[in-house]
């Protein structure tokens, strides 16, 4: 035995119109959130003419680094050369005893 109950009825239309009020908002929500991602990494971008600037900048400096290797392995050189030269210079041994 069934009765029409207008509560529960007028009920289950509120909730149910709640329900796709909420999942609109949800959507709604979603996009919004989306573009300002799309926005923000948009903004992140940079240019050909930025990117091919730091290229030739860091270019630059990897040349530089090899000259300043091979600098400092010129100067190693010539103190390995420089160091036997003095050396006997410096060979006055002590025995362990003191006069």
């Amino acid at each position: 035995m069934q009765t029409d109950n207008k509560l529960f009825e007028d009920f289950s239309k509120v909730a149910t119109a709640a329900m796709g009020t909420l999942a609109g908002a949800t959507r709604e929500f979603s996009d919004v959130a989306r573009e300002r991602m799309k926005e923000f990494v948009g903004a992140a971008e940079i240019s050909r003419d930025e990117f091919e600037a730091v290229k030739a900048s860091a270019a630059a400096a990897r040349e530089a680094v090899e000259q300043l290797r091979a600098e400092v392995a010129a100067l190693k050189a010539e103190l390995a050369a420089a160091a036997p030269a003095a050396e006997p210079a410096r060979t006055r041994k002590s025995g362990g005893k003191s006069a």
